[in-house]
């Protein structure tokens, strides 16, 4: 697979996004997970993606068991900030000694004596940024991880964290439905010499064109508690599906794969994480690395798909409050 640079890492064009084998899409598979994991970087994925707070620990402790005889082979991502509290609760907290003590147990989950790249998975308001990217800066020091990340921050903050500590990566939600990113954030990146990570690049599977009915989805499924997956919603939002499954059949490509190389297409620094459980979809995305869209197929999927023609904000009032991203007015 090509390569980018992300940081201080040459890592693979698409990277491999693990929370959904263990976190909010349903239930678990491992056995299936663990097969996946091997077939990605048999395909030349070398960029995996986790966090402590996916299944709580779960999806940490699968990478290390599965791939402990292969840590050479990827980059590993994880993340701290938001994990159980005493009471077993999710809980958003960036006290240094909260993330310092997050990432020995997950160095302990992942069988592994260092993560290479290491985000402050939310920003915690109650705590100056400058403290917690300072704890992470520690763990360089440390020789506990290689490089900080941080994930949904605003430019400002990115500024203020930079600052403090050089900052590898920024990592938010970006795809053709969720273009916030476009505000100031990939630029300042762009500026700042920061590699930028989309997750949700395939719009939590909206863009592959696989999920037209949400009553199918288990009861579990994050994607119902999220608005553009409401019903007054939703129908609306298949209405831009029509013209854009015709866009990929002139690109010669699957929906899912035109969504990803859209993406690809935005700036040599940006790394998509598509997530997946399963064999065929890590197989078909890798494919989208080969597509190249021609500018004009950019511009119309711009004009079809954007900020102005997709109904329902990406997240409820709740979780909203809880991210530092800038917001299209």
């Amino acid at each position: 697979m090509e390569t980018r640079t992300l940081g201080p890492f040459t890592v693979s064009a698409l990277g491999l996004g693990c929370m959904s084998m263990s976190h909010a899409y349903g239930r678990p598979d491992d056995e299936e997970s663990a097969k996946t994991l091997h077939r990605a970087l048999d395909l030349g994925y070398t960029m995996l993606d986790t966090a402590a707070l996916y299944g709580f620990g779960r999806n940490e402790s699968l990478i290390g068991k599965t791939l402990k005889g292969r840590r050479a082979e990827y980059t590993l991502a994880s993340k701290c900030g938001i994990f159980k509290n005493a009471d077993g609760k999710r809980e958003i907290n960036g006290r240094p000694e909260v993330l310092k003590r997050t990432c020995e147990e997950s160095l302990q989950r992942l069988h592994t004596d260092i993560i290479d790249l290491y985000y402050l998975h939310r920003y915690d308001k109650n705590v100056p940024i400058e403290d917690s990217v300072g704890a992470l800066g520690d763990l360089v020091r440390q020789g506990k991880i290689r490089a900080v990340g941080l994930s949904e921050v605003s430019a400002a903050t990115l500024k203020k964290a930079h600052a403090e500590h050089p900052i590898a990566a920024v990592q938010t939600e970006y795809s053709l439905l969720t273009r916030n990113a476009e505000i100031e954030v990939l630029k300042t990146c762009k500026d700042l010499g920061v590699g930028f990570v989309a997750f949700s690049p395939l719009a939590r599977g909206f863009l592959t064109g696989c999920l037209t009915d949400t009553s199918k989805l288990e009861e579990s499924d994050l994607r119902l508690t999220l608005p553009r997956f409401r019903q007054e919603h939703f129908g609306k939002n298949l209405k831009l599906l029509d013209e854009y499954a015709g866009i990929a059949a002139e690109a010669g490509c699957t929906m899912g794969q035109l969504a990803l190389a859209w993406l690809l297409a935005r700036g040599d620094h940006i790394v998509p994480i598509p997530g997946t459980r399963r064999i065929a979809t890590v197989e078909e995305n890798a494919g989208a690395v080969e597509v190249k869209l021609d500018p004009a197929i950019v511009e119309r999927l711009d004009r079809l798909i954007n900020q102005r023609t997709v109904s329902g904000p990406r997240y409820n009032e709740t979780v909203q409050k809880e991210i530092d991203t800038e917001e299209f007015s």
